[in-house]
């Protein structure tokens, strides 16, 4: 490949206006979390900034990653692979394939060292000596550790990469790890979900290509704009968990209300993600949005957590109630004692995941 251009460069050389251009950085500028003063910054970094190029590896996963990448609407993921990016591999959403596809990824390693970001989606399978993930003939192992020596930066989309998946479930036959357990020396950032949101994909991928740096990061290695708050706090069901109105079962009074799904086993109160805020589809919904209790799909092994559908943890909270007209009749000192008991152990919770932050920045 040619030496890549600037964003500003291809604005220019497809005849799109200077108010065009301007408008994409205000928009880059939201969905990487940043102030809305910042995106004079982004400007200028996409007016001078040549594209990175990115290699996206795939080892034990689904697929769904890519099928939420190419999701994004902000950014519209064709706007990052074709004008923000230098995508040069990725074997899911490539047209070409086979040995000579292999070899431009060797060529564009050796060219661009230290230069290029790697992505890597799913687990790193090291049982029978990486037998279980095989890519173009080798194990799947070997490929990342050879494309992880010149990368700049790596990044692990999905919990797969960045936990190890589903396949590391108990008893993990496959013997499966994050990206993170079988590499050093590049700077790695983590960004869990089963699959991540897609616009926290684009945003995470275009911090680094803009700025040359990773964007800050919490005690787990994930960005801070993306997995900084709990589902719990953004959650537009709040209210009526500290009113103490809880769906029982999925076809009750309460569900079809829109209560709280905290006694259906919702991991909101220990999830960080962004699902409550930016949610999915442009916006449009998120798993308990729904219906569905969340499940914490971007903690480390939320697979081995017990029934999703089970209360966890068991915080005792007030009297369930069946009746929205009977709201005012209930125990005032049953509702405020759950509340206050889930109130301790969620600042508990809150102050742990706080105090990883400031360990992680010293």
């Amino acid at each position: 490949m040619e030496k890549p251009e600037t964003l500003w460069g291809l604005f220019q050389k497809k005849n799109l206006n200077r108010r065009d251009f301007l408008k994409t950085c205000v928009a880059l500028t939201a969905i990487m979390g940043l102030p809305p003063d910042k995106y004079l910054e982004v400007a200028r970094a996409a007016e001078t900034k040549k594209l990175t190029p990115v290699i996206w590896l795939h080892g034990h996963e689904c697929t769904g990653c890519d099928e939420a990448f190419i999701r994004s609407q902000t950014p519209l993921v064709s706007d990052v692979v074709l004008n923000m990016i230098s995508l040069e591999y990725s074997d899911t959403l490539a047209a070409s394939s086979g040995a000579p596809f292999e070899h431009h990824m060797t060529e564009i390693i050796k060219k661009y060292p230290g230069q290029y970001i790697l992505a890597v989606s799913g687990a790193i399978p090291l049982g029978e000596d990486g037998a279980y993930c095989m890519v173009g003939g080798r194990p799947f192992v070997t490929a990342v550790k050879e494309a992880a020596k010149g990368a700049a930066a790596v990044i692990e989309y999905g919990s797969c990469a960045a936990w190890g998946g589903i396949q590391a479930a108990n008893p993990n036959p496959t013997r499966s790890v994050s990206v993170s357990d079988v590499i050093s020396g590049p700077p790695i950032i983590k960004v869990p979900g089963c699959p991540p949101i897609p616009e926290v994909m684009t945003g995470v991928i275009m911090h680094y290509a803009l700025f040359g740096q990773l964007p800050p990061l919490d005690g787990k290695g994930r960005p801070r704009q993306f997995y900084g708050n709990r589902i719990h706090d953004t959650c537009y069901r709040r209210p009526f968990f500290d009113s103490g109105m809880f769906v029982e079962n999925f076809d009750d009074v309460g569900s079809k209300a829109g209560w709280c799904l905290y006694k259906l086993g919702c991991r909101g109160p220990e999830a960080y993600n962004s699902c409550g805020n930016i949610r999915w589809w442009n916006g449009l919904s998120y798993p308990i949005q729904s219906g569905a209790p969340c499940i914490g799909c971007g903690s480390n092994k939320f697979w081995d957590h017990g029934p999703f559908y089970q209360r966890v943890p068991n915080i005792p909270v007030p009297n369930t109630i069946t009746d929205a007209d009977k709201a005012g009749v209930i125990a005032v000192t049953a509702a405020v004692a759950g509340v206050a008991v889930h109130g301790v152990a969620s600042a508990i919770s809150k102050h742990r995941h706080e105090k990883e932050q400031e360990t992680h920045k010293g």
